[in-house]
């Protein structure tokens, strides 16, 4: 007597890989909670997060307009007002919230800018080795010296005052660090016995960078990501405390430089430059945490204690 099988259908390439791609994750997410100041970290953004979103229906649509002020010029904080009034009888719990729309944006596509554009700079300087990247990395060098808040103060004054023109500032200033760390990863991978056999068999400049060299820096871009999201956030603060922000629009260091021109260090009005100034540190200090325990997942021989 004979007995058959059922042939079992071999899985596809792109259903292993995508298989593969989700058990990273699962095994990342894993360690990743296992860090405690990761999650502490993690859940800070997400209820700021949630806040941003929801910032309509939470203190409403018009709790920014002058004209229509609830509360008298700087009021102290009361039942009705939790963190008092800014110089025209607005909430400034409202205008927090509100703040954290423009603080995030902010923060999170000159990140990306910067990111992105020390990516393209660091994997083409570690792959073409000759002129080229000692071109590249000698101007990646000249921006290092150079303080990159006065790099951004000065772009900031030649263009106009723009949300899209702080992003643009922070962007192309704080590139330089990533496009180092890029690099490095770049030769280490370039370096593997894989590549050789890539060369050989017919693969070009662009299947090596992009199929092999990319795919293995990204842990350290989505790391280094984490941590410049904090930088750019102090640093939009730091243009529109200096009044290089866009002043149509209300961010966290919008606040502080109303704050400063309404005389509340010297009136002691404490409320009017507490929250801001705070909100700005948490946000900058659970980026960090979350950028951290990311590095620390990604690359466990950094060993830091949980």
């Amino acid at each position: 007597m004979t007995t058959s099988t059922d042939a079992v259908p071999a899985a596809s390439p792109r259903a292993l890989a995508r298989a593969r791609r989700r058990q990273a994750a699962a095994r990342f997410w894993r360690q990743y909670r296992s860090h405690r100041a990761g999650v502490a970290g993690l859940v800070v953004l997400a209820l700021i997060a949630l806040a941003a979103l929801f910032a309509p229906w939470l203190v409403g649509a018009d709790s920014q307009s002058v004209t229509s002020a609830p509360g008298g010029p700087l009021e102290a904080p009361s039942a009705d007002f939790p963190l008092g009034t800014d110089q025209f009888g607005r909430s400034l719990l409202a205008l927090l919230v509100w703040g954290t729309r423009v603080s995030l944006t902010v923060g999170l596509l000159a990140a990306f800018l910067s990111v992105a554009i020390g990516t393209l700079v660091g994997v083409t300087a570690g792959h073409f080795k000759g002129w080229y990247g000692n071109v590249v990395m000698r101007i990646t060098d000249w921006f290092l010296v150079m303080p990159t808040l006065v790099l951004a103060i000065a772009l900031a004054t030649v263009l106009s005052r723009s949300l899209w023109t702080t992003v643009l500032a922070i962007g192309v200033t704080t590139w330089p660090t990533t496009a180092r760390l890029v690099r490095a990863q770049t030769l280490s991978v370039e370096a593997r016995p894989y590549i050789e056999r890539s060369r050989a068999l017919g693969g070009g400049h662009g299947h090596i960078m992009s199929r092999h060299v990319l795919p293995n820096v990204m842990p350290l871009v989505l790391a280094q990501t984490t941590l410049v999201i904090s930088t750019a956030i102090l640093t939009e603060a730091t243009l529109a405390f200096l009044g290089l922000g866009d002043p149509t629009i209300v961010s966290w260091g919008g606040l502080l430089q109303d704050a400063r021109e309404a005389g509340a260090v010297s009136s002691g009005n404490w409320w009017y430059l507490a929250p801001p100034g705070l909100a700005i540190a948490v946000v900058a200090l659970a980026f960090t945490l979350c950028g951290r325990t990311v590095e620390t997942v990604l690359n466990p021989k950094l060993g830091v204690s949980r």
